[in-house]
């Protein structure tokens, strides 16, 4: 069952490692294709709305057809929109091809599939393997940007879309091969299981990507106000994907031991440390400290979220059952950008933000502390 992690590992290599490397191809794409830095945040925000929106109908699919084809059609569908924007030349083309085949193409490749796909395979053993399969959300995030930005000059701006969309659909023939067929119950109820039982888990989900998305996203940024070089704010992100990185190969075997809870609750309390960092300690050095803190207790979150969630549920509704929490997550992180915007118009800082996210983290470790029983007096 290993080469089923580790096939996960490399699909989620694939589908966040073009879905981030977007944000690198911003600057020579307004250059080369003649399209304004407006127009391409406003195709990213399209694109990031319409993932959260289509997880309910992804869940469905994943119960009725099985995660191996969901997975694989996802991921043609993200390596697909990076050949067609190799070759289209209006603006509405682009925006088009980013919004509606990347954005469809991460939601059906990215967390709820692999999740489902796991937990379908492990069972109540899915913790590790999940972990596992995790690092390739920060395996993309450095290989992938970085050979966009190696092949920029010796290639251009289009073939460089080219060439990462070919290597893409090169592995997703590979996992068709290597992924374990889609077992789907015959019968599967028509709607997933309740969550109302891990109610705190699913806010404190919802915290965690209000938090998360806005720091990993806005840290460059707050390191070119507090005097960094564009390249040296640029480190800031492969900073946080290699500790990330470390950290989630480590958990995958903490988890052999100790409870997801527990590592949770662990890492929180590292997520808050980084921010503190953040908000009261002046000076622009800082920020690599910063980087590595919350890299490292950030991305492993979402495993061990997932973990918790998934656990005891039925294998043949799992991908419905789940959607409510990806929805949660796209929409508190959309949130969250939104606020920590709005606070910079305000406070030109992020520093507003980083405190409320450090609120957020002392908040979504309390919903993660179990209760005391009370003790009766013999």
């Amino acid at each position: 069952m290993i080469r089923t992690a580790n096939a996960a590992l490399a699909a989620m290599t694939v589908s966040f490692g073009l879905n981030f490397s977007m944000g690198v191809f911003f600057a020579p794409t307004a250059a080369g294709y003649g399209i304004s830095a407006t127009v391409l945040s406003l195709a990213a925000a399209l694109s990031t709305a319409l993932t959260g929106l289509v997880q309910w109908r992804i869940g469905s699919l994943l119960d009725r057809v099985g995660a191996r084809t969901v997975l694989t059609v996802g991921l043609i569908l993200t390596s697909g929109s990076y050949l067609v924007l190799s070759v289209v030349h209006e603006t509405w083309e682009f925006v088009a091809a980013y919004m509606v085949l990347g954005g469809l193409g991460f939601a059906a490749s990215s967390s709820l599939t692999i999740t489902t796909l796991i937990s379908r395979s492990y069972g109540t053993q899915a913790g590790p393997a999940l972990a596992r399969a995790a690092i390739g959300i920060n395996l993309g995030q450095v290989l992938a940007p970085w050979a966009a930005t190696a092949l920029f000059d010796p290639v251009g701006v289009r073939a460089a879309y080219a060439i990462l969309g070919a290597v893409g659909l090169a592995v997703t023939a590979v996992l068709w091969f290597v992924l374990p067929p889609d077992r789907v119950e015959s019968a599967a109820p028509a709607r997933g299981e309740s969550l109302a039982g891990r109610i705190p888990v699913l806010v404190s989900f919802g915290l965690h990507a209000a938090t998360m998305y806005v720091v990993v996203l806005m840290l460059p940024k707050h390191a070119l106000e507090t005097g960094w070089s564009v390249v040296g704010a640029g480190r800031l992100v492969a900073i946080v994907a290699v500790s990330a990185g470390v950290t989630s190969a480590l958990v995958a075997r903490l988890l052999r031991r100790h409870r997801p809870e527990t590592l949770l609750r662990i890492l929180y309390g590292l997520r808050a440390l980084s921010l503190v960092l953040a908000v009261f300690v002046p000076g622009p050095g800082v920020l690599v400290a910063v980087a590595a803190l919350f890299g490292a207790a950030s991305f492993p979150m979402i495993p061990l979220t997932m973990a918790v969630m998934s656990h005891g549920l039925d294998p043949a509704r799992i991908g419905r059952t789940l959607a409510p929490a990806w929805v949660t997550h796209q929409l508190a992180a959309a949130a969250g950008l939104g606020l920590a915007t709005a606070l910079h118009a305000v406070t030109d800082s992020y520093r507003g933000y980083f405190a409320l996210g450090l609120a957020f983290s002392v908040a979504a470790a309390v919903l993660l502390t179990p209760a005391r029983k009370p003790v009766h007096a013999s």
